[in-house]
């Protein structure tokens, strides 16, 4: 079967497991490792979609829960899709809505079928199984919809962490049969299995079984300490294909960025970025910055000497400052467009180290500028 999203690996590094590729897209190409920018409710907080596509990120994520409650996915679907309804030119992805109703806690009950959960908004119950999460991304439109899985907590014990998986597999293959609109958008499967070895290559066998264009790695980055996730990454990889995108899900920070990079992973998406922005922090080229901090009150030199987004090349730490104090709304507008400009410019430099067969290097440069994460 031809899928809507085709994946081309370009090089691979001499010394480490970092790959350079292009995921293909009925909204263009997407050049990796990437990072993709975080759009919940069909906006990415504080931004512009101009401003963002400005910026060269090529790819968006939205989120399948938070579109269901508000405006619901029929109300987009009446509007033209997600690209039109929110201007949005290039590639989306969405998120099941997996992760979201799981995070619910007491609000949520699994069961076979699904997920019966009540709204944060107002408290409504509602059913997520994975033929209507297929159902909301169709109506939605992205380039590429996730399955919709079980995300085991941590710690979590292996027989609870053995069911789970086996459940999301099962669920995979629901997703698979529901997924109708095969050649506008394509169905990526997600791995889990907790931190057990033998259960992540039990899960992978599962959902590679299935032969989707894609595959992501889940059930990371919820809590464990970054030496076992890094450890857990490293053998996860190699039981994925090598000729399909591979996506890390839910990692941000730089530190993460190079390390899931090392270990062959192609995609990457987090709210860290924007939220820190809003909180008044900053990644910058020689570590992150607090600008509320006292010391900023009179510094007029620009957030970061060595970026030329918007921000730094017009407005001073000073200035900065006075916003962020003074709880003005630009202030989370130009933190987060520097901080995605950063991420984004930084991924744009590990692609061409890896051409060059220097990954090792400009990670080590990176590092020793950017000190302690």
């Amino acid at each position: 079967m031809k899928h809507a999203v085709t994946y081309e690996l370009i090089k691979t590094d001499t010394r480490t497991k970092a790959r350079r590729g292009r995921v293909n897209t009925p909204h263009g190409s997407i050049e990796t490792p990437v990072f993709m920018p975080v759009g919940t409710a069909a906006t990415v907080k504080a931004m512009k979609p101009e401003d963002v596509e400005k910026m060269g990120a090529q790819i968006i994520l939205s989120n399948t829960y938070h579109l269901y409650l508000r405006p619901g996915h029929e109300i987009v679907k009446q509007a033209g899709g997600l690209h039109k309804f929110m201007n949005w030119n290039q590639a989306i992805l969405t998120d099941s809505g997996g992760f979201q109703v799981f995070s619910l806690g007491d609000l949520r009950k699994i069961t076979e079928e699904g997920v019966n959960f009540r709204s944060h908004i107002d408290g409504s119950s509602h059913m997520l199984s994975p033929e209507k999460s297929i159902e909301i991304q169709n109506d939605l439109g992205a380039d590429i919809i996730m399955a919709f899985d079980e995300c085991a907590p941590y710690p979590a014990d292996r027989d609870y962490v053995e069911k789970s998986l086996e459940r999301t597999t099962r669920w995979l293959e629901r997703c698979k049969d529901a997924h109708k609109n095969t050649s506008e958008q394509s169905l990526f499967g997600i791995m889990q299995g907790g931190m057990y070895q033998d259960l992540r290559l039990e899960s992978a066998k599962g959902i590679v079984a299935l032969d989707l264009p894609g595959y992501a790695i889940g059930g990371l980055s919820v809590g464990e300490p970054k030496p076992l996730m890094y450890e857990v990454l490293d053998y996860s990889v190699d039981y994925l294909p090598e000729n399909k995108p591979r996506y890390l899900m839910g990692v941000g920070s730089p530190d993460c960025l190079f390390e899931g990079v090392e270990r062959g992973i192609d995609m990457f998406d987090c709210v860290l970025p924007t939220r820190i922005a809003r909180n008044g922090a900053a990644m910058t080229s020689h570590g992150k910055v607090a600008i509320k901090n006292a010391k900023h009150e009179k510094d007029f030199s620009p957030l970061d000497d060595e970026c030329d987004c918007y921000t730094c090349k017009n407005y001073s730490r000073a200035y900065l400052r006075h916003l962020f104090k003074s709880n003005e709304i630009l202030s989370s507008m130009l933190l987060t467009e520097h901080n995605l400009h950063f991420l984004v410019k930084m991924m744009e430099k590990i692609r061409t180290s890896i051409e060059e067969d220097r990954f090792l290097e400009y990670k080590k440069e990176f590092y020793d500028k950017y000190g302690k994460f």
